[in-house]
């Protein structure tokens, strides 16, 4: 099974929340990045390319082109709704008959690095008021560790990895300190900070399966 440095990987991401007015009404902004070692050119085909996205997320079908519709399978499609190569594309994210969207950003980093940003923009709702932002966020960690795994080895990771590894100690570890990177951002983000280690608690027993 492969190697997973927890610590270093939470440590490599950047978590931050935000607002933002989508459709006449208030948003919450779930934003994460991460700096790899590779070039520009190379961490947008890796993010937008339809043949590689399975390598280090999920398998996906669709049209990856403005106006196209995509599928993760077992999790969440939409519709590209803007693209710009290299650089930046934008999407809705539909699952479980909630439209939210997201908002891609790939940016050089230096001589031989380069960053991703993602912007997760959903409304404000029960959802997020049960499990604050940590109900997207730890799942946008664990597709982040994915694509770090993919890039630092240029293998492919077995669909079935994520599953077999978030049960054991090193993968519910990654979860508690997603959880808690992600209350971390929500206490700066000026909620109380009882509210929001409670939010936390409930999404991580929730991506346990403890609740």
């Amino acid at each position: 099974m492969t190697e997973v440095d927890v610590e270093h990987q939470i440590k490599a991401v950047e978590r931050k929340l935000g607002t933002r007015i989508i459709d006449a009404k208030e948003a919450h902004v779930v934003t994460i990045s991460q700096s790899y070692e590779t070039d520009q050119d190379d961490l947008w085909d890796a993010v937008t390319n339809i043949e590689r996205i399975p390598r280090w997320l999920m398998p996906i079908t669709g049209e990856l082109t403005v106006g196209g519709k995509y599928q993760l399978e077992g999790q969440a499609g939409g519709t590209i709704l803007t693209c710009d190569p290299p650089k930046n594309f934008t999407a809705t994210w539909e699952f479980g008959g909630g439209v939210s969207w997201i908002d891609v950003t790939v940016t050089a980093d230096g001589s031989d690095r380069a960053r991703l940003v993602i912007e997760h923009i959903a409304h404000v709702d029960d959802h997020w008021e049960q499990f604050g932002p940590g109900a997207v966020g730890m799942g946008w960690d664990s597709m982040l560790l994915g694509l770090a795994i993919h890039l630092s080895t240029g293998e492919a990771i077995d669909p079935s990895f994520g599953q077999q590894w978030i049960v054991t100690d090193d993968g519910k570890r990654f979860l508690a300190l997603s959880g808690e990177r992600w209350r971390d951002a929500n206490v700066a983000f000026g909620t109380d900070p009882a509210m929001a280690s409670a939010m936390a608690e409930r999404c991580l027993k929730a991506y346990l399966g403890e609740e």
